[in-house]
């Protein structure tokens, strides 16, 4: 699953990939991007708090992309 969170400002990056994550089955993996770029910092804190697993964060120009591994 994608999710597109480009132009989006904190807190919504985490809020939608908080839903669509809780719509996937476990082992399922969302590629999430964002330009925030308080992003890099939320996902961190969010992931370790849910249990979930930031696999990959790749940044081109201004946008972030988060591979987001469910528990």
């Amino acid at each position: 699953m994608e999710l597109d969170c480009k132009g989006m400002n904190c807190p919504l990056p985490i809020l939608k990939t908080k839903k669509a994550i809780d719509s996937l089955k476990s082992g399922d993996v969302l590629k999430m991007m964002a330009t925030d770029p308080g992003s890099v910092n939320d996902m961190d804190s969010w992931a370790k708090r849910t249990g979930n697993e930031v696999i990959e964060h790749t940044e081109d120009g201004d946008v972030h992309t988060y591979l987001i591994k469910k528990k």
